[in-house]
C-alpha cells in the first residue's frame, strides 16, 4: 500500500481529463501529474505548465507514450469516444492503470476486447461514471442497501437534456453524429444506465426494448427567417433560444466546447468570438441546418434477471436540465431530482387519517455538472491504485459493461423495432 502520491499521465488534454487531473492541484499529496499525450502542441505545452513537468514527458499519442518505459502509476484517458479503447490498450500493456472517461466505446466488440486485456494484464480500469459518486445518488444507494424500501420492484429514471446542452453537444457539437461519435443513449445516458445496474447490485439485465427518433432538429422544422448561421444571415436570432450569441457569449455557457477552435488564443476577446461564430465555428450554425442525426428523445425498458423492470427516458430540449429518479420497493419508494438537492422516502401508512408517511433527505449538491461526483471519482481512483479499498461507488470495467450493453441493445431495438435479448449481443 503506497502512501506517496499516485503518479499519472494525461491522455487527451481536454476538459474531462483535466477536470480529474486537477485533483493533483487540490491534493498534491495524493496525486501528481507527470506527463501528457495529445496531438495538439498547444495543449501539450499548457498541460506541462499547468502541472509543472518537463517537455520530455510530452508525447503526441498514447502509443508514443506507451513505448517509453512506464514512468507513472496510472493514466487519465479523456480522449474522444472512438479513441478510448485504441488508446487504452497500449497503456494497459505498458503497465498503467487507467481512469477512462465514459462511454467506454461505441463499438461492441471493443468493449469485450478491453475487458479481455484487463483480465490478461491485471491492470485496473475505472470508468468515469461520476454519478455513482454524486452525494445524491450515494445516499439513495445507502438507503437501498439498508433495506429502507424493501426489495426493489421497479426503477424509473429520466434525464432532461436542456435546449442549450442539446444544441452545443448533440446538434452542433462533437456528439451530433452517431457514426463519428456514438448513439445518443450511450453518449449522454450511460451514466443513468450505469445507475440502474448499480442499484440492482449485480443482478444482470436480460432483455431490452427501446423507442426514439430525431423529430425537432431537422431542416424542415427551421422557422421562417432563420439562416445558416446565427450571426451571419439569421433574421430571428434576437428571439431564438438557440442563439449562439445568447448562449455562448451573453450567458457564457459551454465555453469548453464553443471556443475549442480558439483555445490557442490566450487573450480571447469577445470580437474574436463573434468573428468565429460568423465564419467557421461549428457552434455558430443554425440548429435546424446541421449534420446531426442522433435522436432528440428516446425511451428504454429493461427487464432484469429477478423480474425487476427499469425504465429510462431521455428528453432533449427541456427548459430545465435535471435528472429524476423513482424507485418503488415492497416497503416504500424513493423519489427525487438531483438538482433539487433532496429526495423523499414515502412509505404506506394505513392508519386512520393517513395514507403514507414522508421523509425528506437533504443533500448538499455541488455546482459541478455531476452533482459533486467529479473529484470524488478521481480521489477514489487514486485510492484504489494506491492499494486501498475503494468506496461504495467504486466501479471497474467488468462491472461497467452491463450499462453499456443495455445502451447497445436499446440502439438495436430502436433501429430494428424489436425486443433484444442481451445474450444475443454479447
Amino acid at each position: 500500500m503506497s502512501r506517496s502520491p499516485v503518479t499519472a499521465v494525461v491522455i487527451g488534454a481536454g476538459h474531462r481529463a483535466l477536470c480529474y487531473a486537477d485533483l493533483s492541484r487540490q491534493h498534491p499529496d495524493r496525486l501528481r501529474i507527470v506527463g501528457v499525450a495529445d496531438p495538439d502542441p498547444a495543449r501539450r505545452r499548457q498541460t506541462a505548465q499547468r502541472y509543472s513537468f518537463s517537455e520530455d514527458k510530452c508525447f503526441r499519442t498514447a502509443e508514443e507514450l506507451a513505448q517509453q518505459p512506464a514512468f507513472a502509476d496510472a493514466a487519465i484517458n479523456g480522449t474522444m469516444d472512438r479513441d478510448h479503447v485504441p488508446t487504452t490498450l497500449p497503456l494497459l500493456r505498458a503497465g498503467y492503470h487507467v481512469l477512462l472517461e465514459k462511454p467506454i466505446t461505441p463499438i461492441k466488440r471493443e468493449l469485450l476486447d478491453l475487458e479481455g486485456t484487463v483480465r490478461r494484464t491485471g491492470r485496473k480500469v475505472m470508468i468515469g461514471h461520476v454519478l455513482r459518486y454524486a452525494p445524491f445518488y450515494v445516499e439513495i444507494k445507502k438507503r437501498l442497501l439498508a433495506g429502507e424500501i424493501g426489495r426493489i420492484l421497479s426503477i424509473e429514471t429520466a434525464e432532461n437534456v436542456s435546449y442549450h446542452h442539446m444544441a452545443v453537444g448533440f446538434v452542433r457539437g462533437k456528439w451530433r453524429n452517431r457514426d463519428s461519435s456514438a448513439p445518443m443513449l450511450l453518449a449522454k445516458c450511460c451514466h443513468d444506465l450505469d445507475l440502474l445496474c448499480w442499484y440492482m447490485s449485480g443482478i444482470a439485465p436480460q432483455r431490452v426494448a427501446s423507442f426514439g427518433n430525431l423529430m425537432h432538429f431537422r431542416p424542415e422544422n427551421a422557422p421562417p427567417g432563420s439562416g445558416t448561421r446565427c450571426l451571419a444571415d439569421c433574421e430571428i436570432e434576437a428571439g431564438c433560444p438557440y442563439s449562439a450569441r445568447k448562449n455562448y457569449i451573453e450567458q457564457n455557457l459551454w465555453g469548453m466546447y464553443a471556443w475549442q477552435s480558439l483555445e490557442h488564443i490566450e487573450d480571447l476577446a469577445e470580437q474574436k468570438k463573434i468573428e468565429s461564430l460568423k465564419s467557421d465555428n461549428p457552434h455558430g450554425r443554425c440548429v435546424w441546418r446541421c449534420d446531426n442525426d442522433v435522436v432528440d428523445h428516446q425511451s428504454v425498458i429493461v427487464e432484469y434477471a429477478d423480474g425487476v423492470v427499469a425504465t429510462h427516458n431521455m428528453f432533449a430540449n427541456t427548459s430545465r436540465p435535471c435528472r429524476t429518479i423513482h424507485i418503488v420497493g415492497t416497503a416504500g419508494e424513493i423519489r427525487g431530482a438531483m438538482e433539487d438537492g433532496h429526495f423523499f422516502i414515502h412509505k404506506p401508512d394505513a392508519r386512520a387519517g393517513h395514507e403514507f408517511s414522508e421523509e425528506r433527505i437533504d443533500i448538499n449538491v455541488s455546482n459541478d455538472m455531476h452533482g459533486g461526483g467529479d473529484m470524488r471519482l478521481a480521489d477514489d481512483f487514486v485510492r484504489v491504485v494506491s492499494g486501498r479499498n475503494g468506496s461504495i461507488s467504486s466501479t471497474d470495467i467488468h462491472d461497467s459493461i452491463h450499462g453499456h450493453m443495455i445502451a447497445f441493445a436499446a440502439d438495436d431495438s430502436m433501429l430494428q423495432k424489436r425486443m433484444i435479448e442481451l445474450n444475443d449481443i454479447q
